[in-house]
């Protein structure tokens, strides 16, 4: 049926169209001015079209509301010719919320084809345009939230995504345990609820003022809407003059305080939940106009689960890194022993990059005859794996010391140790690897010398007392765990004073440098003068290493010293018995001359001891040598390798009970083979 009052030509019923429909719809002058508005425009507007009309678009609207664009597309349709379509996102003169809008403009032409107007009709996309906004959110989330393993940045990211698209302010906050990298568990549904801020981030720098800053602890009574949310494992949403809310405000007038001014329209707690853990919470205010929707409540559901996930893998591997890193630092020695051939410093860094703590480890071994070993090591791979690892090669390499094997030697059954691990880790997890290089070297005060092998590891770096350096020319042999092949010992003698630089290959292959070139960088800086070692070690870290290495690193520094020889003296003893009482004069009168008369009577009975075991079992030549360092040492060395050994001497037997008094009555005592046979050693106190 025909519309009452259609007519013929049907204008009553254009025009009631025009007017009614659920658009805006608005016809314009070719100067901008106001022709027509339909219902929905007045409604808009807010001002009545007998108003409106004759005034120049943008009048009536409002200051603050921007329509320069819509402006600009109405002169150029008039201008072209042409419809127009232009998106804006304002809000309406007569409404507070903000809407995104999809304007269609075309031109009305008159009967001779000039344009004589231009009609406009709105269409609210809010719905489309908000919906393509939470899908770009949750696309940058996915790149943008877990770029590293690192909790604090982690929850700035989360923050950082949110604030201002979507929240005015957010804060980030954690259980204690996460923090730590340990497994959170929240109390009972009435309990207080302790979280450590981790980040937060706001439209307007200070405001609100947090009222505690990353690294700062806060208590949530149980009503608050951050216990809430952690307690039921769900978003909770609460405003301004909302019960719960207010009372938490009254109950922390510095909070209402700092709060003072950032109008809060909605607030949102969100739980950190992953896998089946709850971490923490994101709260998210508002002070705009509008309030959290419930579309707003799934994308942030969607955001804080993304998030939650990234940041329990950076509190997993926080927990790796922080146990290997506490092994690693139980492992390594803490302070240098005492001794007096070298003076020390020493520097270990752990990486910082994704793979974790790597097997790099250094030591000062002090050894027979005021000698000193000093090694720098590196285990393939990262994790407590490798810590696992770099300790019992260390624990290995103080044992073969304490054997006083030479350093080629010592590397050899390293060697095989390592094979051994490798054997046994295949049987455990198939296609697993154990390997390591290391550099071992011995210092002799006494004779000046230095003797060096590696198994794969970088040569040191000398700097002599006039500045000169060197890179000394180790025959580098293989990798540790390779087997089969040969190691071979560098021997070189030091002038006193001789600064000797180990370390691992991430100090000269940091920030992706060649390793020659990084070799020679170290030198130039360890060349320069220093007030101390320590001095040095900073120096050449703060030099050559990027603000986060990718690679752990051993730096250890070692200045020479020289035994004086007034400190040291040497006898050739006759074969033969007459020797014991040669030896026992020789000692007392040295002792004399040293003012060590007090040691006289015990050192006379262990040279007496040592001297008879080398006559009555050792072969020819026989020598004693005692020296005077923070400890007497007593040294008898003949051409037999056959090293002696304690053993229990039955009750009438003669003999067999010098080696037990000798333990006896020494601090320490030993055998290290030599070139031409075997050294029996011992040390007293002096004090």
């Amino acid at each position: 049926m025909e519309p009452q009052g259609g007519g013929d030509d049907g204008r009553p019923l254009v025009e009631w169209a025009f007017r009614q429909a659920s658009m805006s719809f608005s016809v314009f002058g070719v100067d901008q001015r106001y022709l027509r508005l339909n219902d929905m425009a007045v409604r808009l507007m807010g001002i009545g079209e007998d108003v409106l009309r004759g005034r120049v678009f943008p009048d009536g609207v409002p200051a603050d509301v921007d329509q320069r664009g819509t402006v600009a597309a109405l002169r150029d349709v008039v201008a072209t010719g042409e419809p127009r379509r232009y998106e804006g996102y304002n809000r309406a003169p007569s409404e507070v919320h903000e809407h995104a809008w999809s304007l269609e403009m075309w031109p009305v032409r008159d009967p001779a084809g000039e344009v004589c107007a231009v009609a406009m009709a709105a269409f609210d996309s809010s719905e489309q345009y908000r919906a393509r906004q939470r899908l770009a959110v949750l696309d940058k989330a996915a790149v943008s939230i877990g770029t590293t393993l690192d909790l604090d940045r982690t929850a700035h990211e989360l923050a950082a995504l949110v604030v201002p698209q979507f929240a005015d302010f957010a804060s980030v906050d954690l259980l204690a345990p996460v923090v730590r990298g340990e497994e959170p568990a929240t109390g009972p549904p009435d309990a207080a609820v302790v979280l450590h801020r981790v980040a937060h981030l706001s439209t307007v720098e200070g405001s609100p003022e947090p009222v505690i800053g990353p690294g700062a602890v806060d208590t949530y009574p149980a009503y608050s809407p951050p216990a809430r949310a952690l307690h039921l494992g769900r978003t909770v949403h609460s405003a301004s003059g909302e019960a719960d809310f207010e009372r938490w405000m009254a109950s922390m007038p510095s909070r209402a305080s700092r709060i003072n001014g950032f109008a809060i329209t909605s607030l949102m707690a969100v739980p950190l939940i992953a896998r089946d853990t709850t971490l923490g919470v994101a709260v998210l205010f508002r002070s705009r106009p509008e309030p959290f929707g419930e579309d707003d409540f799934a994308l942030a559901r969607e955001l804080a689960s993304r998030a939650a996930v990234c940041l329990d893998n950076a509190r997993r591997y926080s927990r790796e890194r922080i146990t290997a890193l506490t092994l690693q630092e139980n492992l390594l020695p803490h302070r240098p022993p005492r001794q007096s051939a070298v003076d020390v410093a020493f520097r270990y860094l752990p990486s910082d990059s994704r793979a974790g703590i790597g097997g790099d480890w250094f030591d000062v071994i002090p050894l027979s005859g005021s000698r000193t070993a000093l090694v720098v090591g590196d285990v393939v791979g990262h994790g407590i794996h490798a810590s696992a690892t770099m300790g019992r090669l260390r624990t290995a390499v103080q044992t073969l010391a304490d054997v006083d094997l030479p350093p080629d030697e010592l590397l050899a059954h390293l060697d095989d140790l390592v094979l051994r691990l490798g054997s046994d880790e295949c049987g455990h997890a198939a296609g697993s690897e154990v390997g390591a290089t290391c550099l071992y070297a011995v210092y002799d005060p006494v004779a000046r010398a230095l003797s060096v092998a590696s198994a794969g590891h970088p040569p040191p770096v000398l700097v002599l007392p006039d500045g000169a350096t060197n890179v000394v020319e180790v025959n580098a042999g293989p990798v540790l765990g390779v087997g089969g092949l040969p190691f071979e010992a560098t021997e070189l003698e030091l002038p006193e004073g001789t600064l000797v630089a180990l370390f691992s290959d991430g100090l000269i292959e940091a920030a992706g440098q060649d390793p020659d070139e990084g070799t020679d960088r170290l030198r130039r800086i360890l060349a320069a003068p220093h007030t101390s070692l320590e001095g040095a070690c900073d120096e050449a870290l703060a030099a050559l290493l990027p603000r986060r290495p990718a690679d752990d690193i051993a730096l250890l520094l070692a200045r020479t010293k020289a035994m004086d020889a007034r400190h040291v003296r040497v006898w050739d003893l006759e074969p033969d018995f007459a020797g014991v009482a040669a030896a026992r004069k020789h000692a007392l009168a040295q002792l004399d001359a040293w003012g060590l008369t007090e040691v006289g009577f015990v050192t006379e009975l262990v040279v007496s001891e040592l001297v008879t075991n080398a006559i009555r079992y050792g072969s020819a030549p026989v020598q004693l040598r005692l020296i005077h360092d923070d400890t007497l040492i007593c040294e008898v060395s003949d051409s037999n390798p056959t090293s002696p050994h304690l053993r229990r001497a039955r009750i009438f037997d003669e003999g067999g009970r010098g080696l037990l008094l000798v333990a006896q009555l020494t601090n320490r005592w030993g055998t290290r083979h030599t070139p031409t046979g075997k050294t029996i050693w011992t040390e007293q106190a002096l004090n």
